[in-house]
Parts: C-alpha cells; structure tokens; sequence
C-alpha cells in the first residue's frame, strides 16, 4: 500500500477526523442557509404589508418589479438590492460566489472530500468569509431599519460596533458546542441547567 493510499484511509477511519469533518460541514451548511435567508428575507420584509389567515405574508407587488426582477435568482436579486442601499458592496459579490461554490462543493461532493481530501482547502477562509458577511448584513439591518424604525429599542449610549446579531451568536454557539474542548461544550448547556432549574421544580 503506497504511503498516499494508507495516509487516506488513516485520515478516512480516525473517528475523531471524520466526526470533525462531518459536524464542520454541516455547521457550513447550515451557516450558508443562514446567510442565504438573511440576504433574501431582509429584502422581502421591506415589502411585506402584513399577514392574514387565508394568505400568510402580504408582499406589496413592488417586490416583484423592484428586488425579483433584477436577477433571475431570488438570492442574487436580492444581494443587488442590498447592495444599492449600502448593505454590501459589489465587491462582496465575490465573497457569494466563493461561499457558495464551497458550500456546493460541500453538500455534493461531501463523501469525495472526506475520502480523498478533507475539507477544502479554502474552506476555513470560506466560512471566515461568510460569516463577517452576514454579520454586515445584519448589523446593516439592526442599525438601518430595526433602531431608525423604532429608537426606542436601543439605549441612546450603546456602542453600535458591539452590536452582536442573533444569527452570528446561533453560529458561535454551535461552533462552541459542536467542536469546542469538552468544558467549552458543555459550558452553555450546564449554565442553562442552573438558570432554569427552578423551573422544573
């Protein structure tokens, strides 16, 4: 057995390598979905006119002539609209594309990479990447339209550049519980035991 081949199946059958890989992968895939729907909900929500029983959301028809119509992709339709508002830059289109092509390398050729490679070789810079983009995109909205819309919601001393959105905490946590030390892992979980512990009593 050449040195290539046995160095393959040692990394393929290390059971600590290969759950690794695996809960990476997903915590990327489910990181892409996250940023995926901020991009197109945050557009879509600037129309929405309200909601009923029979019909769910109400989307102004705007929607359709002034975010779908610029992309026949829903997602990237949605990217040129953030990005006329100051959201994201053009330049950060390219940073979508790289996320994306990981993210599909990832979820089609997952077993191909485990096998034969590990991850990808861009894979760290890739989720780095993703997650200071949706990280924008979400402060953008926080400071732009939640506190423009309603002031009231943030004291008038906070440090916007602190502001740490509930899609980027969600991501940490998982990172922290899924492939963090054994006490990093069980930190938050331990904790919240003890907080809510009254409540089962």
């Amino acid at each position: 057995m050449s040195e290539n081949v046995k160095k393959e199946w040692e990394d393929f059958l290390n059971p600590d390598r290969m759950r690794s890989n695996l809960i990476s992968a997903s915590i990327y895939i489910a990181a892409y979905e996250s940023l995926k729907d901020a991009i197109i909900s945050r557009a879509r929500e600037m129309y929405w006119t309200g909601w009923s029983k029979d019909e769910g959301d109400i989307i102004d028809t705007k929607y359709k002539s002034e975010v779908l119509s610029r992309n026949r992709s829903r997602l990237y339709a949605s990217f040129d609209w953030l990005c006329e508002r100051g959201a994201v830059t053009y330049a950060d289109l390219a940073i979508l594309d790289r996320v994306k092509t990981c993210r599909n390398h990832l979820a089609h050729s997952l077993f191909y990479f485990l096998c034969n490679e590990g991850m990808p070789p861009n894979f760290e810079q890739c989720f780095s990447e993703m997650v200071e983009l949706l990280h924008k995109i979400e402060k953008w909205w926080i400071v732009n339209v939640e506190i423009a819309i309603n002031p009231n919601i943030c004291p008038d001393d906070v440090d916007v550049d602190s502001i740490i959105p509930g899609r980027i905490i969600g991501i940490r946590l998982m990172c922290d519980i899924a492939l963090g030390s054994e006490d990093k892992s069980g930190y938050y979980y331990e904790e919240f035991k003890k907080r809510y512990k009254d409540l089962d009593d």
